[in-house]
């Protein structure tokens, strides 16, 4: 089996997935994938958007129906959870919207949105529209990478070269994480 026939077997199982416990890298690497013709670009985003969209519905419910629960408990006991519950208690709507789109909050915050009063059709609209913003984003980014990355090497379709550059779009993705976290850690200790 070649690698275009394993990755159009599975790879789109593969972004959903991804984007249900990763988030980002996952769907970015989808989107470089797809402009390679390895994948389609929305079924890309799709199953980006279905993935996180699921796991976030997933999470809200178990704030919603085990809030008692001890491992709820220990998790609402963490200082990411408190952050959340206080941006959500300030701006609820925009919270919701834009909780994917905030380092370190990404997980824990469908938790907290399920532990408060938030009406769960309000969560999931907005919850919904925010994943299909989050997921032509990631994939554009991924897809923009993958037009870059084939400037500069060249059509890529051996599979060396596609896993090069893979790595080198995870490299770049995470390589920016750090620096913008790192940023945000010295912005935030400036102003303490």
């Amino acid at each position: 089996m070649t690698i275009e026939t394993a990755i159009a077997r599975y790879g789109l199982m593969a972004v959903f997935v991804g984007a249900a416990v990763e988030g980002e890298t996952a769907v970015i690497t989808g989107g470089f994938l797809a402009h390679q013709h390895l994948l389609p670009l929305g079924g890309v985003m799709i199953a980006a958007c279905a993935g996180s969209l699921m796991a976030d519905q997933a999470l809200f419910f178990i704030g919603r129906h085990y809030r008692e629960h001890p491992r709820v408990r220990a998790i609402a006991s963490r200082p990411a959870f408190a952050k959340a519950w206080t941006m959500l208690e300030r701006y609820p709507r925009r919270f919701i919207f834009l909780f994917r789109f905030l380092y370190g909050l990404r997980t824990i915050s469908p938790i907290a949105i399920g532990t408060s009063s938030v009406p769960a059709l309000i969560f999931l609209l907005l919850n919904l529209l925010a994943a299909i913003v989050w997921s032509i984003g990631a994939t554009a980014i991924g897809y923009v990478f993958g037009h870059g990355i084939e400037m500069i090497f060249g059509r890529l379709r051996h599979i060396e070269h596609v896993a090069g550059g893979v790595a080198a779009l995870i490299a770049i993705t995470l390589a920016t994480a750090w620096f913008v976290r790192r940023r945000m850690l010295s912005s935030k200790a400036a102003r303490a």
